[in-house]
């Protein structure tokens, strides 16, 4: 399955992939890749696997630049598009499941700028390695968006994450937020991979789950706004 996503250079079809559960999904998810890898990594895939094993619906795509062969992402607004485009076609089907939006690193950045900018609303947020600044550039945070982000916002950390530290900078900015709360893997870097402890990053990525269900399962319980 494709989806169009029109930019200003003209309309990309981006590539798409549904991983679904067994009976109807109580809950879907769209997931974005990071900057360096595209919607068919491993990590990726063990998170749409265990997902789908807990009875959610999964929907991962390939951001435009990726799509068309570029290494490098391009401008924030392509992403962005690509968000708005991707979410509502994932809205569309599964109609009356609630819908959260998640995003490995730079793709999770991405989701948090179109739910700031009102392109999409999902039920929620989940990061998996918000990237707060470049390794080494505190100075240079990406966060000054996030309190404007009205919807729970769930973000996965590794504790020895170089895009986290110092980690107090990291637990400021998400104090900021109106409704948000950590997961911490301890030792994790930004991948979540821990110093002597070998696992192949399906792996990695289906050991996040089990928070993520947790945090999906209180929404659902959470009245109507």
């Amino acid at each position: 399955m494709t989806v169009a996503v029109p930019l200003s250079n003209g309309t990309v079809e981006v590539s798409t992939a549904w991983t679904r559960p067994a009976g109807d999904p109580w809950a879907g998810v769209v997931l974005a890749h990071g900057a360096g890898a595209g919607m068919d990594h491993p990590f990726l895939v063990g998170v749409a696997d265990a997902l789908a094993a807990e009875g959610v619906a999964v929907l991962r795509f390939t951001f435009p630049y990726l799509q068309a062969g570029r290494r490098m992402p391009g401008p924030a607004a392509h992403a962005v598009t690509a968000w708005d485009a991707v979410f509502a076609a994932a809205a569309s089907e599964l109609p009356g499941v609630p819908l959260v939006a998640a995003g490995k690193s730079y793709g999770g950045r991405m989701a948090s700028m179109a739910v700031a900018e009102g392109r999409i609303d999902p039920a929620g947020l989940v990061y998996l390695g918000y990237p707060l600044h470049p390794p080494g550039r505190p100075e240079k945070a990406r966060s000054a968006h996030l309190p404007q982000i009205a919807c729970p916002q769930l973000f996965l950390a590794g504790t020895k994450d170089p895009f986290l530290q110092p980690l107090d900078q990291f637990t400021d900015a998400v104090a900021t937020c109106r409704d948000a709360e950590i997961v911490w893997t301890d030792g994790g870097d930004h991948s979540f991979a821990v110093a002597g402890r070998r696992l192949p990053p399906e792996e990695v990525g289906a050991g996040l789950v089990p928070p993520i269900t947790t945090w999906l399962r209180g929404l659902a319980q959470r009245p109507a706004a």
